[in-house]
């Protein structure tokens, strides 16, 4: 399954490395990044394959929303069929 990582936050020192960990510590593959910072915010969106992952999509959800909340950023985790449907137009 492939998912869809979106993150969006005052921009710091390390929020990449501590996303990309994750994921790594859990043998998810990063597929494609896009981001960029504006006026001092940072936005991220990641596309990553759970194929192989160690854990369950809830369970990584509930990792992020922790991860989010230590480093001040918000970050979202979906389905990339949930993303897309949600932002079809």
């Amino acid at each position: 399954m492939r998912i869809v990582v979106t993150i969006v936050g005052k921009d710091r020192v390390g929020i990449i490395a501590r996303v990309s960990n994750v994921l790594a510590e859990h043998n998810i593959n990063i597929l494609n990044i896009n981001q960029n910072i504006m006026d001092g915010f940072f936005n991220m969106v990641l596309i990553a394959n759970m194929e192989k992952a160690d854990l369950q999509l809830d369970k990584l959800k509930d990792v992020f929303t922790a991860l989010g909340n230590e480093i001040g950023v918000e970050i979202r985790v979906q389905s990339e069929e949930i993303f897309t449907a949600m932002h079809r137009i």
